[in-house]
């Protein structure tokens, strides 16, 4: 039998999380920043892609019809990548116990078709180890969906080793998936905020990643970047260049391109071109599908995409779905 096809990157929406955080003074700053970093239009145009998409958001049959129709055989489904990251430690508890509830809930409902990330609190890492270990070996899940920044704090600061050694040790997935821009309002018109401005965060979060040596201590994580990556496939030889030239460049232990082959990342570059080149600088077994299913910045026909690209039958095949089964199956405590 053919290997399934595997979309690494499909989203759900937790409305019983929402009500926990509606009306705090958090969500109100989060969302006074979000309308600082859109314009009113894009802002009129999200509102109603959320309202129309609810159910795709939330049904299981739905989704399954949609995986139908783009000849997907299995989804990995995370919660929408708003991890309120300023909560205090009650709510962030609150919030990660619903949303990784809901998040198994759902993928129990077709279990041979639907794997599920769950959301850990990594502002307050001592409870996110908690949380994770209960995410996968409690509810079976595959590991956690992260934003690219946690309340002003990067990814890669040594606050979070704790929750990197969980997931290493567990052989837990952990998808990079920004929210939002930390360059606000210089990106807030015509949608830049997302089209150009989630790349860079995803861009940004990564090389803190591999410039700090988080990749170098915990060499057998599992992280998972969404977008292709951003920017940082594209152009990393700049990165090389400086790894190599200025002393101050150099805190990890191999040129910055040798750790784009100990990450995985998603197909969803849109041209055939540009997932081509991806694969040249990744290697074909670091690739996997991802949709953004069921955003509009997504893509409906990742397999026609994926073919468009012209690769060998063997690179192909893997990152249909061979990739995403190793990277979620292999190693896996439960």
């Amino acid at each position: 039998m053919s290997t399934p096809v595997v979309d690494f990157h499909g989203h759900l929406a937790v409305p019983a999380a929402d009500a926990l955080v509606a009306g705090t003074p958090g969500f109100a700053a989060e969302l006074a920043a979000e309308q600082r970093a859109h314009s009113p239009e894009s802002l009129s145009v999200n509102r109603a892609q959320l309202r129309q998409l609810a159910g795709k958001l939330t049904s299981v049959p739905e989704r399954l019809a949609d995986l139908d129709a783009m000849d997907v055989d299995i989804q990995v489904v995370g919660p929408m990548p708003m991890h309120h990251y300023w909560s205090d430690e009650n709510l962030a508890g609150r919030l990660a116990h619903t949303v990784n509830e809901a998040v198994a809930a759902h993928c129990a409902e077709a279990p041979e078709r639907l794997f599920g990330l769950g959301s850990v609190p990594l502002q307050h890492p001592a409870l996110a180890v908690e949380l994770l270990e209960w995410a996968v070996t409690g509810l079976g899940l595959y590991g956690v969906s992260v934003s690219t920044t946690v309340d002003g704090r990067e990814l890669a600061d040594p606050a979070h080793d704790p929750v990197w050694a969980k997931a290493e040790e567990l052989g837990a997935v952990v998808f990079v998936h920004p929210w939002g821009c930390s360059l606000g309002e210089r990106l807030a018109t015509r949608y830049l905020g997302n089209t150009v401005g989630q790349p860079v965060e995803t861009t940004v979060a990564l090389s803190h990643l591999i410039f700090t040596g988080v990749l170098d201590r915990f060499p057998g994580l599992k992280l998972v970047a969404a977008h292709g990556g951003g920017y940082l496939p594209t152009y990393v030889g700049r990165s090389d260049h400086a790894w190599r030239v200025r002393e101050d460049a150099r805190g990890c232990a191999e040129p910055p391109s040798a750790y784009l082959r100990r990450m995985w990342f998603d197909a969803l570059v849109y041209t055939p071109r540009a997932l081509c080149h991806l694969v040249e600088e990744v290697g074909a077994d670091r690739v996997v599908l991802g949709t953004d299913h069921p955003f509009d910045m997504g893509v409906s026909n990742p397999l026609a995409r994926l073919d468009a690209a012209g690769l060998a039958p063997a690179e192909r095949a893997a990152i249909a779905g061979g990739n995403a089964l190793d990277l979620l199956l292999k190693g896996r405590t439960r």
